[in-house]
């Protein structure tokens, strides 16, 4: 996987969180997972294909969810429902853009699927060709891992 691909989106979270969380956001050690891997419980999942194939995932626990949600809305949100998942959706969808925005730039050209949420217990993400490489981000409301898993077509 090279770094062209991954750093706009690094840079994307980074910048995405801190506006709408309007506060500090650190990120972790970047780390490689494999391709069949756990998620925290909420997942916002966006498609590549063109130049690149592959896929970006937002992985958070549900009260990051709920207390993201509730700061972009600027309201308590008290339930995980339809205006929490839109949200996490609408926040997956303004990573990507600016990330793919980048990308454009420097070249590469491919399409993304709209965001899709999974949300549950016990569920696992699998991509058998393509490892992860996974990006932490703390912030007040908790820990969110951007996953990027993406290579070039062959």
């Amino acid at each position: 996987m090279r770094v062209e691909y991954i750093n706009p989106f690094v840079e994307a979270a980074f910048n995405v969180l801190k506006e709408v969380l309007n506060a500090d956001v650190r990120r972790g050690e970047l780390y490689l997972k494999s391709t069949s891997m756990p998620v925290m419980g909420v997942a916002a999942i966006v498609g590549l294909a063109g130049d690149v194939e592959g896929r970006v995932l937002f992985d958070m626990d549900k009260p990051t969810a709920l207390k993201i949600a509730s700061v972009m809305n600027g309201e308590e949100l008290p339930n995980f429902d339809d205006l929490v998942k839109a949200t996490i959706t609408e926040l997956a969808n303004m990573i990507t853009a600016q990330a793919v925005t980048k990308l454009h730039d420097l070249g590469f050209r491919f399409d993304l699927t709209p965001p899709a949420i999974f949300t549950g217990e016990n569920m696992e993400i699998s991509d058998a060709e393509v490892e992860a490489l996974i990006v932490p981000m703390e912030t007040a409301q908790g820990k969110i891992e951007i996953n990027v898993a993406i290579r070039e077509r062959s």
